[in-house]
């Protein structure tokens, strides 16, 4: 009722607005609760968009490790999915995500925007969040959808070392592109997969 007041709507208008983003899941339901803006960092919206799961035994949570975290001018390619004017700045990080012991992805990521400014290696080190978590609660930032294309590929020498595997070694490369509100994308991820234990 409120919220039908505050918009000048009718209540009927306002319950299907909240059906198309629960349906969306913007918004969650809880039994006897109430219902609420979703968070990244719920552990049910941790694997909201990575659903990289072992082959065999439960989903773990896996361990970040940022090898690079720094501003550099966006390649052309990277500036053209962000909807970049020209040559624009944006925050490039280099990271592994390691299940168990075994470094399983080797994300390549841009990050677009002024929000994003103020990151750096250490400030997202001193975090055990995932990323998206960390862009909610420390930047406002808060990513809504995600677009992804999937290819095999082989690891490079460079690669292939970082994720401990041969070099030539298939891998399966998961591309992102992340948007917040008003489908403005703010994130390209390119995610290198290692598939001989998880799928």
């Amino acid at each position: 009722l409120e919220l039908a007041r505050r918009f000048g709507v009718s209540q009927g208008t306002v319950r299907k607005a909240i059906e198309a983003l629960a349906a969306e899941n913007l918004l969650v339901r809880r039994q006897g609760k109430g219902t609420f803006v979703a968070s990244h960092g719920e552990s049910r919206a941790q694997f909201r968009f990575l659903r990289l799961r072992p082959d065999a035994g439960p989903a773990i949570q896996p361990v970040s490790r940022i090898l690079a975290c720094r501003r550099v001018r966006a390649p052309g390619d990277v500036g053209r999915v962000l909807r970049l004017q020209g040559p624009e700045w944006v925050l490039y990080i280099r990271r592994l995500l390691i299940f168990g012991a075994a470094p399983i992805v080797l994300d390549d990521i841009w990050l677009a925007g002024d929000e994003f400014r103020g990151l750096t290696g250490e400030r997202l080190a001193g975090h055990s969040s995932p990323l998206y978590s960390v862009f909610e609660s420390e930047l406002g930032t808060k990513m809504i959808h995600a677009q992804e294309k999937l290819r095999a590929v082989v690891a490079s020498e460079s690669q292939a070392a970082l994720l401990e595997i041969g070099p030539g070694t298939p891998l399966l490369l998961v591309e992102r592109v992340t948007s917040t509100f008003k489908g403005r994308p703010v994130e390209l991820r390119r995610g290198l997969c290692r598939t001989d234990s998880h799928h």
